[in-house]
């Protein structure tokens, strides 16, 4: 499935989080933090607002963005004002 974001919308696929602690103790799904990162998918037409590009890895708003599945994989739809930085 190909998704196009509008304007000033970025789709990032989200990074997995560790399953388990360095101590072998396995954590929950549940109990899990939702991960802060992923990389950049796809963006928007919006060439002057939007200042990320496919590939790069990027650091946003904990509770930013719309949840979606892509082929499988989970993404989030954000706006460019919530991604905080590029992580190199």
């Amino acid at each position: 499935m190909k998704v196009k974001p509008l304007a000033d919308r970025v789709i990032v696929k989200l990074e997995k989080t560790e399953a388990k602690t360095a101590g072998g103790i396995i954590i929950p799904d549940t109990a899990q933090e939702k991960t802060q990162s992923g990389v950049v998918v796809e963006v928007g037409d919006d060439k002057e607002v939007i200042k990320v590009k496919a590939g790069q890895k990027v650091l946003y708003d904990k509770y930013a963005g719309t949840q979606i599945k892509i082929d499988g994989d989970e993404h989030l739809i954000l706006k460019m004002q919530d991604i905080l930085a590029v992580i190199e």
